[in-house]
């Protein structure tokens, strides 16, 4: 396939109806790698907002078994994409994912935060790092998506516009984001879990870790008291970032199969399969109680489904 021949396969598709198609030829063969990166980033960035990165800290998940945290939401998230919402092991995942949010004592604000961060963070890796920047036509339809998604969680007040996702984005992270030592903690054990995948595995730990606070923003390392990197040391790393792209753009060709979450090389709990239903945790009450008003109940919960099959690489 010629280099753009993806791009013009996603122009040709409408992003208010085919937003799932758009979005999983992005996901899974125009920017697999990249997209994969900036959704951890995305996730990462949520700690540092108390509300959030102390609940997180206090189910005990993210600090004692931070592998498994990650491939139940790897899992969870790549189920709904290679199969749609509406679909038998989407809705298994969905509603998994509900029954998880739901034992805890979460704001509606917080839930809309976080889905601002899948909205926007990809959007904004793909124009600095990625061969190419989404088109608007594709960042309406990922737009789209996380409304669709945002809608099967419950969220209440979704922004309709991606403009709308990036002001919330901003402006919630500007009022919210502090430093809380149980935060700290859970951004402190994803790194770590970071520094195991391959093949950042092959490198000093000290050297993975400060890969990844030069892509942090000074506001970002301050919440979780990271020391800012050198100048030096941020266009180093991010110049490495750039070529990557220059040199997917030049010397690669499209990837003709998708390369789905289930078949990442970083997931390491399941090597004999798993059942979507049975992913995650089943927690008993909520440890953390905030005292705010929690987000809706879902308005399109999933109907009860049969669980799915998969298998997960090594």
């Amino acid at each position: 396939m010629k280099r753009f021949a993806l791009r013009d396969r996603t122009d040709r598709l409408d992003a208010v109806t085919q937003y799932e198609d758009i979005v999983r030829i992005l996901a899974t063969q125009e920017f697999p790698w990249d997209i994969t990166q900036a959704l951890s980033f995305a996730l990462f960035r949520t700690y540092a907002v108390p509300s959030i990165g102390v609940l997180l800290h206090d189910t005990g998940e993210f600090t004692a078994r931070p592998q498994k945290r990650y491939d139940d939401t790897v899992l969870i998230l790549d189920a709904i994409l290679e199969h749609g919402m509406a679909s038998t092991a989407g809705r298994a995942a969905l509603r998994r994912m509900n029954q998880m949010h739901g034992a805890y004592d979460i704001s509606n604000d917080d839930m809309r935060y976080v889905l601002s961060t899948f909205v926007v963070t990809p959007v904004r890796w793909l124009a600095e790092f990625g061969w190419r920047a989404l088109t608007p036509h594709e960042v309406t339809a990922w737009t789209h998506y996380y409304r669709a998604m945002g809608r099967h969680m419950g969220i209440q007040d979704i922004p309709g516009t991606y403009e709308d996702f990036v002001t919330l984005l901003d402006d919630y992270e500007a009022k919210h984001f502090a430093f809380d030592t149980r935060s700290r903690a859970v951004a402190d054990a994803t790194l770590e879990l970071l520094t195991t995948f391959p093949p950042s595995n092959l490198a000093p730990k000290p050297l993975v870790t400060l890969f990844a606070r030069t892509l942090m923003e000074d506001a970002l390392l301050d919440a979780f008291h990271y020391p800012r990197p050198s100048s030096l040391s941020r266009k180093l790393f991010r110049s490495a970032l750039w070529l990557r792209g220059r040199f997917v753009r030049y010397a690669l060709s499209p990837r003709e199969t998708p390369l789905f979450g289930r078949e990442g090389s970083n997931l390491r709990t399941y090597p004999q399969g798993f059942d979507v239903e049975k992913l995650g945790t089943f927690p008993k009450g909520c440890p953390v109680h905030h005292h705010r008003p929690a987000a809706a109940t879902p308005t399109a919960e999933p109907e009860a489904a049969p669980p799915r099959q998969g298998t997960a690489s090594t």
